[in-house]
């Protein structure tokens, strides 16, 4: 297997690289770099001028304006933007919920949803977990009735990233309890401005308010916002997890955190001289490096495979292991590279108005709360535990 970039992937990276110097908002980009947090309308016009190129959706299929992208091909796109400091398009409607509606909707939702996911008029949030429903997804016990042609709603959900901006939630609900838990799970479609429908953020200890807890009470959904079948919830949600572990491993991002690491390194100061020249952080950060290299490669494969067998199978549940601890291990080091500036950060100083002037060099203010972002990413789109539980299922057929 060669996993060399061929001459056209080449090419197709050039003309990335020319859509983004000419169409990427320059200012979301500045913000980027100063680790300043996105605002709502920062994705909006993002998404925008990917939906202008044709290029907001490239995982679907051309027939419902996809780019026919090869898998190795929406890797380098994803690279190039991670390098060029872009908003990480929201997945929840154009990988997730979006592929969910093409797959297993019905021509009425595939004509309704599709073009305002991809125009961005619409933003989705994904209300899966629940209060002791998170890893163990099956478990989960908010309870829709049919009652004519409208299912009555009850119930909670938590950990909703962007529920605060979202016009509409796609959820998993128990429709059925006299069979294993597996089998009595249906996936709806809801119009967040539903009655019964209530919104609470959650803090989260690095200051920012991205998730939240959704409540629902007698929340009634037309009966047509049922995707598939009923009781069939469970396979559309096994279906849409593997699309969000497919892209959860953050190659690119990674290498925008090393070259990031390596530009403090070379600012930072340690016993009078460099941090990079020091031999301690030396080792660290060439053993992240090598194993940046290793996720890499083991991405490249999984791309190739992809491209002859179209699924990625228990591989995507490997690089999410690598690829979430190897993020935690790059926000570790650049706070550590920063030093006593990383600890007192402000968080008036990662808002999009800040207009003060932040403790230290101006990279500081943003490493200790992307440090504490990152706990999280061994956790969300299915724990190590999970992933591992696969992996041994898949490969060791255990």
């Amino acid at each position: 297997m060669d996993l060399n970039y061929s001459a056209e992937d080449e090419a197709f990276r050039l003309e990335v690289r020319s859509f983004l110097e000419n169409k990427f908002p320059k200012d979301i980009g500045e913000r980027a770099k100063a680790g300043i947090r996105f605002k709502k309308d920062d994705y909006y016009r993002w998404h925008k001028a990917l939906n202008e190129q044709g290029w907001v959706a490239p995982h679907w299929p051309t027939e419902h304006g996809g780019t026919n992208w090869t898998p190795v091909q929406s890797n380098i796109f994803d690279e190039e933007c991670f390098a060029a400091g872009t908003p990480r398009q929201l997945p929840f409607g154009t990988r997730l919920v979006g592929p969910v509606i093409i797959h297993f909707g019905n021509d009425a939702q595939k004509e309704r949803y599709l073009p305002t996911i991809r125009s961005g008029e619409e933003f989705w949030c994904q209300g899966f977990s629940e209060p002791g429903a998170g890893s163990d997804l099956a478990s989960l016990k908010t309870r829709a009735v049919l009652e004519g042609d409208e299912w009555v709603v009850n119930g909670q959900k938590t950990w909703t990233t962007t529920a605060q901006y979202a016009d509409w939630i796609f959820c998993l609900v128990r429709t059925n309890t006299d069979v294993k838990k597996q089998a009595g799970i249906s996936f709806l479609l809801i119009d967040m401005k539903t009655p019964g429908i209530s919104v609470r953020p959650i803090l989260t200890i690095d200051g920012d308010v991205q998730i939240n807890e959704v409540f629902l009470e007698d929340v009634r959904v037309p009966k047509e916002n049922l995707v598939g079948e009923v009781d069939k919830g469970w396979t559309y949600a096994k279906f849409l997890l593997g699309n969000e572990r497919t892209g959860i491993a953050g190659v690119g991002l990674c290498k925008n955190d090393l070259e990031n690491l390596k530009t403090i390194a070379r600012s930072e100061r340690k016993n009078g001289k460099l941090l990079i020249e020091d031999p301690l952080f030396q080792a660290r950060l060439s053993r992240a490096e090598i194993d940046l290299t290793a996720l890499e490669l083991t991405n490249m494969r999984m791309l190739f495979d992809i491209g002859d067998e179209g699924t990625p199978g228990a591989i995507a549940s490997v690089l999410k292991i690598r690829g979430s601890e190897l993020q935690q291990r790059f926000a570790e080091l650049q706070m550590e590279a920063t030093g006593s500036y990383a600890l007192p950060w402000q968080q008036g100083a990662l808002e999009p108005d800040w207009n003060g002037k932040a403790v230290g060099p101006a990279y500081a203010a943003a490493r200790s709360p992307l440090y504490y972002d990152r706990r999280k990413t061994t956790i969300y789109g299915g724990s190590t535990e999970v992933q591992k539980n696969i992996i041994t299922k898949a490969i060791l057929e255990l």
